[in-house]
């Protein structure tokens, strides 16, 4: 069976349930986006559109002789019954994993779409999105949720050209696609933590715990990054395991370790200093002059009454309410906090022509636990897969707001 054994192997010992904090969603701190300036905005017409603030984590519009603020990433899901940009007969490249309809799952949860509070929001233009990164290369850093971001954005833009791929490894962690039209190179990099992170092998066998060196970027993309123009970056669900901590190459600590002469720092502690030092590698790198990095915020997986390896499943048939979100508990939002925190800093410490983007999905994803495989794909021991997301499907919204931010 083709079933990707790094999506099987998450979360194999944790018995952590990704939940959500119960926090406002509207206390955001506002933090400088870009350093780099953006034409006027232009008058609307009904509703704002949608544009980027060069000083603020904002779209700015204007109006009726006012600015008004959009921000993009705060807003509701709201019932559209157009179909989507592509679907499983019309994207040769979309996974067998990923392909919800085909294994039985009903279509219901395609027909939503993303409304900003204040403004209207474009749909996905693969012509557009061509044009803007034409004759540049992109990449997806992180681990399978970066990849299934580069698998919606390969289905998207396949509807106006058909990628050529030009490498890809056995497990499809390192990916390369071509689009020769527009001279446009995709790819993906795997990375687990962003930073070092080594298995330890226990009487010959791997034991799902890794020893994560918070200050040391992983080689596997951090060697790479030259000639790259657009990175996008993300981490944060291989930490929810058994994990040992070092920095400055001493054992400093752990996650879930059980271990009673260790402090157990948590996922959260961890996840937010190894994107320090990821962030802080690529705002010193002479190689990431002219690149443009995009920090994808965490989101989390919707498992019920269990996880991977327990009998944990996600049926929920339609969006969650902003009520239901956050009558739950958990580390999803204070984990998206701590990037947003960190990420913050980088972007005012770091010179002006360094480009920063924050690309915050957090609060549109906790809503959307409809929108995973579920038990909808070749399963193994009845495992559901409540962490990655079908294609087409709510992630698409990931790389419309990538276009939106790529295009300004």
């Amino acid at each position: 069976m083709d079933v990707d054994q790094e999506e099987h192997h998450l979360l194999l010992h944790s018995t952590f349930t990704h939940t959500l904090h119960s926090h406002s969603f509207t206390q955001s701190k506002q933090i400088k986006l870009l350093h780099f300036h953006h034409p006027k905005t232009k008058p609307h017409k009904t509703q704002p559109e949608c544009n980027l603030s060069s000083d603020q984590r904002q779209f700015s519009t204007l109006g009726s002789n006012e600015e008004k603020a959009c921000d993009l990433f705060v807003g509701k899901w709201i019932r559209d019954f157009r179909e989507s940009n592509y679907n499983n007969w019309t994207c040769p490249t979309l996974p067998t994993l990923k392909n919800c309809l085909k294994h039985g799952k009903d279509s219901d949860y395609i027909y939503w779409r993303w409304k900003p509070d204040n403004c209207e929001f474009p749909r996905f233009d693969s012509s557009m999105f061509l044009r803007t990164v034409q004759r540049r290369k992109l990449a997806f850093i992180g681990d399978s949720l970066a990849r299934n971001q580069m698998e919606s954005l390969l289905c998207l833009l396949s509807q106006l050209e058909t990628p050529v791929n030009k490498q890809r490894d056995a497990d499809d962690k390192f990916q390369t696609w071509y689009f020769p039209s527009h001279d446009f190179t995709l790819m993906v990099m795997w990375t687990e933590f962003l930073v070092v992170g080594n298995e330890r092998i226990v009487n010959g066998t791997a034991s799902n715990a890794f020893d994560i060196h918070l200050d040391k970027v992983n080689g596997n993309w951090s060697d790479k990054l030259e000639g790259i123009h657009y990175a996008i970056i993300s981490s944060g669900n291989w930490f929810f395991r058994t994990n040992y901590l070092y920095k400055g190459g001493n054992l400093i600590g752990c996650i879930y370790c059980r271990d009673s002469n260790l402090t157990d720092y948590g996922p959260v502690y961890a996840i937010k200093n190894a994107l320090s030092t990821s962030l802080e590698f690529i705002s010193k790198s002479k190689e990431c002059e002219e690149m443009v990095t995009v920090l994808r915020t965490y989101t989390p997986s919707h498992f019920e009454h269990g996880s991977w390896f327990n009998g944990g499943y996600c049926n929920r048939t339609q969006p969650l309410s902003e009520s239901e979100v956050m009558s739950l508990n958990g580390h999803a939002w204070r984990i998206r906090e701590s990037q947003v925190e960190e990420f913050g800093k980088i972007v005012q410490s770091v010179e002006k022509k360094k480009k920063f983007v924050l690309l915050d999905v957090s609060k549109a994803m906790m809503l959307r636990a409809d929108g995973h495989p579920g038990s909808h794909w070749p399963r193994i021991r009845d495992i559901s897969d409540c962490l990655h997301w079908c294609l087409p499907g709510p992630v698409d919204l990931w790389n419309e707001l990538l276009m939106v931010i790529l295009n300004k």
